[in-house]
């Protein structure tokens, strides 16, 4: 069986529309309370948020549904998506639940599940969930006198703070550099800028002025225009941006050059591997990193793994193989000896220890390879998708024989959207723009 509810990320979608309504939400609480009800134990959730409006309509439900079957809830506000996985361990939860549709606008939101390792919950254990909700979730409801109760946590950000703090090299500080911080108006608003001007920057916070309806809009890791510009208007040396929970990072260097995480992962990969800390001889990604990364990290010796497009894929990777680095072109930087699941904070300091370690200019420092002329583009459709026709299937077939000496070919439905995305990368950029403008084309036709 396959699942309907949950993506490639959770679940997600439209807020007030189904699955994001609060009934949807009320049954997963359910749903999910009752199969992480194992034991005698009094069992607890921690749930966090972004910065949506629409969280105020999610929370409550899920909140009632885990109460409903005996579940103490632990409910921390705003918090990066990280931030929930560290304290679902450190709490030493059953659960742990993320209201966030992470780089999406406010009109989205979506929920993520952690179970008590910290780990984003697999395929087999959402389809469980998915089970228990069509057989009917009222057989889950506990006893009045065992209902469970819900509290806020107030010293939830500051755990956060010290956890990220301490991932920053002993004896490294960040006086003199001067960072500009695009918190996307989201999760990430108050933490971000707090640590690093504890670790000793002076700190131009941005986008850490959420209303409830600005989240990624016109700013973070999703819209980096507005960093670059920020970053070059102050000076600065460095920008660093992240996308609406903080699982994403991307970086703008003191020119207003945008890094994108391939550069960012072969960074911290080339440091820990000079310092005997990389494990597993290389680094994980998806089938979007650039080529020109894969080329760059097999000229330091080191391998590049390639998983399906998710950082939940990647990181039953690096579980099942033993890395320590993967992520995402996107910005989802994994560091295994430190998280669960993609920490953009975490990963920011670990390319500031680099530029602080080094004396050098950002530009200097993140530049590290040329990526190979790339192109994607997203193609929306309503209704059956329209890579089943045939004669898409046949202009994508004679793309890639077109590409199969000089590049590669990638054509995927989104796991969160209703988007058909068409990458092409190669040596030779004429035909990749050549390559894309026509299957989109054709993919447009169709989806018509």
């Amino acid at each position: 069986m396959t699942r309907k509810l949950f993506g490639t990320d959770g679940i997600r979608g439209t807020a007030n529309t189904e699955p994001m309504s609060a009934e949807t939400a009320l049954k997963v609480g359910m749903a999910a309370g009752a199969h992480f009800t194992v034991g005698d134990h009094r069992h607890r959730v921690v749930i966090g948020k972004d910065t949506r409006l629409s969280g105020y309509m999610i929370e409550p439900a899920m909140v009632a549904g885990f109460v409903s079957v005996g579940m103490d809830v632990i409910l921390v506000g705003p918090l990066p998506t990280p931030a929930i996985a560290m304290l679902t361990r450190s709490l030493r939860a059953d659960l742990g639940v993320m209201i966030s549709a992470s780089h999406n606008p406010y009109q989205d939101n979506g929920i993520k599940l952690f179970g008590p390792d910290g780990y984003k919950l697999s395929d087999e254990v959402e389809l469980e969930i998915e089970q228990r909700i069509e057989a009917g979730v009222n057989s889950g409801l506990t006893d009045p006198s065992a209902l469970g109760r819900a509290k806020r946590l107030d010293d939830a950000k500051g755990r956060y703070t010290e956890f990220a703090k301490q991932t920053f090299p002993k004896g490294l500080r960040l006086d003199g550099l001067k960072i500009v911080v695009d918190c996307a108006n989201g999760a990430a608003y108050k933490v971000a800028p707090e640590v690093l001007w504890e670790l000793g920057a002076e700190v131009i916070p941005v986008g850490v002025g959420p209303d409830g309806y600005n989240i990624n809009k016109g700013c973070g890791s999703t819209d980096t225009d507005y960093l670059m510009s920020m970053t070059l208007a102050h000076g600065a040396d460095i920008g660093l941006a992240f996308d609406g929970d903080a699982d994403r990072l991307l970086v703008v260097n003191e020119k207003g050059e945008l890094i994108d995480g391939d550069n960012i992962m072969a960074l911290v990969a080339r440091d820990w591997h000079e310092r005997d800390l990389l494990k597993g001889g290389g680094v994980v990604t998806t089938v979007m990193s650039n080529l020109g990364f894969e080329r760059y990290l097999t000229g330091l010796g080191l391998e590049t793994y390639r998983t399906a497009v998710g950082d939940r894929y990647v990181v039953e990777y690096m579980r099942a193989h033993g890395q320590n680095i993967g992520g995402e072109q996107s910005g989802h930087i994994v560091l295994g000896d430190y998280s669960t699941t993609g920490d953009g904070l975490v990963a920011a300091l670990q390319v500031l220890a680099v530029i602080v370690s080094s004396g050098k200019p950002a530009s200097e420092v993140l530049r590290l390879f040329e990526p190979l002329p790339q192109l994607l583009k997203n193609v929306r459709y309503q209704g059956a998708s329209p890579l089943e026709q045939t004669s898409v299937q046949n202009a994508i077939a004679d793309a890639e024989q077109r590409m199969a000496k000089s590049g590669r070919l990638l054509i995927r439905k989104s796991g969160t959207e209703p988007l058909i995305r068409v990458m092409a990368e190669g040596d030779d950029e004429a035909l990749v723009n050549e390559v894309v403008g026509e299957l989109v084309t054709e993919i447009e036709q169709a989806a018509s």
